[in-house]
């Protein structure tokens, strides 16, 4: 017996070396080769292991080749002593496309960049545009709104709108077109007969046959025009193809009978039915965030549902001047009035600028002070919630892109546009609200654990982990400097964040000093083109949309 013991812990002693070896040295790369990139020194962090140690990170071919208390070299160094060496920060929500706006990311230390939310229309001209010109991973959901305009509002309306960049003057022409006709837009308020509820599931469907991640239904904006049951067929077709739905829900607010907490159930009850993945937009912004939060939650850890859902580090929204969520009505119910609302450039509305800018500039951006900002710490740091920003475009006073050389200074947004995961980070600092590496996971782990176990999107299995083998998108960030310097004052709105020195994109220095390289590494996140549509596995009823029929 005793002979059996001793043998046992000379075993378990051997085991435990074995371990040690394998993480000082790495079981797959040789210390001794020149690596691309080497991470000299760091505060290693993995959010999915909990690992937290001093180590050298080899970057090889785009990934992960060692991680080591070794010695080793490369062709370029980073010290990043004294620094969070972390995976590249992850945001399922951000409408901005362009290369400036992408730019003033990197400098946030976002690697991957995608809008779930809204999306775009026309899936194989968006990839198609982006590739070789975009400095972070990239992927996008098709776009119901677009869907809708195209079928309700004129094909010629949304000519030039293929994702949010273009969707604000959409609205605008949009609502010109409605009242040259003597109607309200199409897209936002028109039922679709069954003929038209077709053409409009038919355009969502292309989309997913042409690899879109998923289905952004943001019915919030379309209250008056989406039946539930349509709601549910665009879940019920992305389910079909297994892939995420996600929305700004119908309902923001706090009073019943249309409380904010309505319009998660609503969505989440389909994703149930269907078995369907399904994210939860901005959580924050619903205002009833203490019991939505912990329902989504509950329903992933306790049922085994495929929902999540998000938060951001402001207490004001940003959005268009025209949207269903600040009729007057809908104001009453986030318990807000007139002076709650902004222009860009901070003059706060009252009832006559109200009538004013949504009849003749719908298409423009506002923003919607609708939280306490002490309660800011408090839903960053509830637990299963990812970190997104919704950033917008930065766009100029004309509705038009920066060039890529543009300065930071003088561009007037809202600041998450910019400063969002610096935000995050600098509350961990003087807020306390939650552990460094809690805020890590939800700007990183949890995304790709998310969207690759339950959205199902195989790219993501390799991403939001600082691993051997996993992909090279690594941040690079002074826990004691780093701060956003964005705000909503005029002109300070893309002012880049500070503290965050190194990004790296597939193995590809971005950032350099602070500097955004003009490199442009950043790979598509798309499922593979199908030959045949899956529309022809759901049925449309016609019953519920035309009003001719009994």
């Amino acid at each position: 017996m005793k002979k059996t013991l001793v043998t046992l812990c000379i075993t378990a002693l051997l085991f435990s070396s074995c371990n040690e070896t394998t993480s000082k040295k790495g079981p797959g790369a040789d210390p001794n080769q020149e690596f691309d990139v080497v991470i000299l020194n760091g505060r290693v962090m993995d959010p999915e292991t909990n690992f937290d140690g001093i180590r050298n990170v080899g970057v090889k071919d785009g990934k992960i080749a060692i991680i080591t208390e070794a010695e080793i070299s490369g062709k370029e160094t980073i010290n990043a002593e004294g620094h969070v060496v972390a995976p590249g920060f992850i945001d399922t929500h951000q409408h901005a496309t362009d290369q400036f706006s992408r730019k003033v990311n990197l400098r946030d230390g976002l690697t991957t960049q995608m809008d779930f939310e809204a999306g775009a229309g026309d899936i194989a001209k968006w990839y198609a545009e982006a590739e070789g010109k975009t400095q972070a991973n990239y992927g996008m959901v098709v776009l119901a709104t677009l869907a809708r305009a195209t079928v309700l509002d004129g094909a010629d309306i949304v000519a030039d709108a293929n994702d949010m960049g273009g969707l604000f003057p959409l609205v605008g022409r949009a609502a010109e077109n409605a009242q040259k006709k003597g109607r309200k837009p199409g897209w936002t308020a028109t039922l679709p007969n069954k003929e038209e509820m077709t053409q409009i599931m038919a355009y969502v469907d292309e989309g997913l046959r042409q690899g879109a991640l998923g289905v952004g239904i943001p019915v919030g904006y379309m209250v008056a025009g989406v039946t539930q049951y349509e709601l549910y067929k665009y879940q019920d077709l992305a389910s079909k193809y297994g892939r995420v739905s996600n929305a700004h829900v119908r309902f923001a607010g706090v009073r019943p009978p249309t409380e904010g907490q309505l319009g998660i159930q609503e969505m989440l009850a389909n994703a149930m039915i269907l078995d369907a993945p399904f994210l939860a937009s901005h959580l924050n912004s619903n205002m009833d965030w203490e019991y939505t939060i912990p329902m989504v939650n509950d329903a992933r850890e306790k049922r085994g549902a495929k929902v999540w859902g998000e938060v951001y580090p402001y207490a004001a929204g940003s959005t268009v001047a025209s949207t269903d969520i600040i009729t007057e009505s809908g104001m009453a119910q986030m318990n807000i009035t007139y002076s709650d609302v902004s222009n860009l450039d901070g003059t706060r509305w009252d009832k006559a600028m109200y009538d004013d800018v949504r009849k003749n500039d719908p298409g423009s951006t506002i923003l919607i002070f609708n939280n306490k900002p002490e309660d800011i710490a408090k839903w960053m740091a509830m637990p299963g919630v990812v970190v997104v920003s919704d950033g917008m475009a930065i766009i100029d006073e004309k509705g038009q892109y920066y060039p890529w050389e543009s300065p930071f200074e003088g561009k007037t947004c809202h600041p998450r546009s910019a400063g969002t995961r610096a935000k995050v980070l600098r509350m961990v600092r003087e807020d306390k609200n939650q552990t460094l590496m809690d805020a890590i996971s939800k700007m990183s782990y949890l995304h790709a654990k998310y969207l690759g176990e339950l959205g199902g999107i195989p790219q993501f299995k390799t991403k939001g982990r600082i691993q051997e083998g996993m992909d090279a998108d690594i941040v690079v960030f002074d826990p004691e400097t780093v701060r956003d310097n964005s705000t909503y004052e005029v002109g300070m709105g893309a002012i880049p964040s500070t503290g965050i020195p190194y990004v790296l994109v597939n193995g590809v220095t971005v950032v350099k000093d602070s500097e955004v390289q003009k490199v442009f590494p950043g790979k598509p996140l798309r499922f593979p083109v199908e030959e045949k549509g899956r529309l022809d596995q759901i049925e449309i009823d016609p019953r519920v949309f035309d009003p001719n029929q009994s």
